[in-house]
């Protein structure tokens, strides 16, 4: 059982446990699934750029999220959780997918500029919700899709970022549909509802995750037959975009909580700096901290208290329509943030800030809760729950990730030794990124906008926060991590392989 409060320093080691295979969930837990052959639901919540750190249980952030802590001591953590591409198109490419970027072509979050590049979910992948639909789920999206390749605004004025997703094979199976592409006005939100045409999308006036709320509550409470078929299990996702930047577009009545705080009180990590990195920036490997510091932090952290509010009611409404038992409830996120933790902002950086997601499932009465320090990566999820939910025959041949199912089972799993950090740009080859990151070690070889190769080693059990790189230091480490990374590039069919 997780403890209500787990203390920085054990849930580091724990996340960093040195012994191959190590296990924290008792084993024989899960007991027999579906004997009366009811199919579990299915409900994915991940909202965008919510960092591990920043669930209350984890005592790092300065943050109250009630609601994620007790979902975190009803089922299982993943404390080695991690976004392979820390961006949000790729995560959720490899989401759907269950392949690895360069397999999907979403190499880059989608927007105008890249949809001639094919950067975008393609319309006959085999996707997660192509095989629910496929096996009679009610599969439902709520919420940011980004996942299209919006064609290039004829003004020149118009969102570069968000798309209108046709029905039909676009969607990949998903019946339910309240939905956008990527726009971040977080209290004036847009949705393309259902069979709505694309100049038919309508707008509110409300906080996007609160709105949403209400939107799935109708959809699990389902009046009338509304929103789906009650006799079918139904899989629903939804894709918060909050606590995505800009951070200051959240209600006043969050901000209020965290108003008299300092830096210091909120930006409490060892590695946050107060000034721009500029080894990173001059070589182009990630966003650089802002001047002002206290308003962009205060509002992250109001943001992540608000998103765990409507996460709450969600789940109170799954427990009274009598739906928790036999739904399979997921939290995690497609990436993490900086916050000024080595002198940065936002994602897309291997650092732990942006790399590390949380992860946790629960199911009652099937899944005995706990920890555990599997590598988990992206491309896993969907052949993990598709087999943990009885469908593991119609996994898709071409999936490149991994079922990890046995793990709940008491089946014997083959635990991967590493996990792979990936960046690329599909207009640009120059700049391009592979890396491992293991139970103890982060390594990784940037090659920035200039064509140069730089190497990054960290120890993550005794630096814990990444303050020091260490490559060069220890040849036979260097040597067995790029080994480790040399054989998921095989894997992965992946070019990069001949930059190692």
């Amino acid at each position: 059982m997780i403890k209500k409060n787990i203390s920085r320093r054990n849930f580091l080691k724990s996340s960093a446990a040195v012994t191959a295979g190590l296990t924290l969930i008792p084993q024989g837990f899960l007991t027999s699934c579906m004997k009366n052959g009811k199919k579990p639901n299915l409900l994915f919540i991940f909202p965008d750029q919510y960092r591990k750190q920043a669930m209350g249980f984890m005592n790092q952030d300065p943050v109250s999220t009630p609601n994620i802590d007790a979902l975190s001591k009803q089922g299982v953590v993943f404390s080695n959780a991690v976004s392979n591409h820390p961006l949000c198109s790729p995560y959720r490419g490899m989401l759907l997918t269950g392949k690895y970027p360069l397999s999907n072509g979403v190499l880059s979050n989608c927007h105008s500029g890249r949809t001639k590049h094919g950067n975008f979910l393609k319309p006959d992948d085999v996707c997660f919700s192509d095989v629910l639909s496929q096996n009679n789920y009610n599969a439902g999206y709520v919420g940011k899709w980004h996942l299209d390749g919006p064609e290039p605004p004829e003004d020149g004025k118009a969102n570069v970022w968000d798309s209108y997703c046709k029905p039909g094979r676009y969607r990949h199976g998903f019946d339910f549909w309240y939905s956008y592409g990527a726009d971040d006005n977080h209290l004036t939100p847009h949705y393309w509802i259902n069979e709505a045409k694309e100049e038919e999308a309508k707008y509110f006036e409300q906080w996007s995750p609160e709105h949403e709320a209400e939107v799935v509550q109708k959809y699990l409470q389902n009046a009338g037959d509304k929103f789906r078929d009650d006799e079918k299990p139904f899989a629903l996702f939804w894709g918060i975009n909050p606590p995505h930047h800009p951070f200051n577009l959240v209600p006043e009545k969050y901000k209020k909580n965290f108003e008299g705080k300092t830096e210091k009180d909120v930006l409490n990590r060892p590695n946050v700096q107060f000034s721009n990195n500029t080894e990173m920036g001059d070589h182009g490997f990630g966003d650089m901290w802002v001047d002002d510091r206290i308003d962009q932090s205060t509002d992250y952290f109001a943001m992540c208290e608000g998103v765990d509010e409507q996460i709450g009611k969600v789940l109170q409404t799954l427990k009274e329509q009598g739906l928790d038992d036999n739904t399979i409830v997921i939290f995690t996120s497609d990436h993490g943030e900086m916050l000024g933790s080595h002198g940065m902002m936002h994602k897309n950086i291997w650092f732990s800030e942006a790399y590390d997601i949380p992860f946790i499932i629960r199911w009652p009465k099937k899944i005995k809760p706990g920890t555990d320090d599997l590598l988990l990566s992206v491309p896993d999820i969907m052949p993990t729950l598709l087999s943990l939910m009885g469908m593991k025959k119609d996994i898709p041949a071409e999936v490149e990730g991994k079922d990890y199912s046995g793990i709940f089972k008491n089946e014997p799993v083959e635990r991967p030794e590493a996990a792979l950090y990936f960046f690329a740009k599909p207009e640009d080859e120059t700049e391009k990124r592979r890396g491992v990151k293991t139970h103890t070690h982060t390594y990784v070889i940037a090659y920035d906008n200039k064509g140069e190769k730089h190497q990054f080693l960290y120890d993550d059990v005794n630096d814990p926060y990444q303050m020091k790189n260490i490559y060069g230091e220890n040849t036979e480490l260097e040597q067995d991590l790029t080994e480790k990374l040399r054989e998921i590039l095989i894997r992965t069919n992946d070019p990069f392989i001949s930059l190692l």
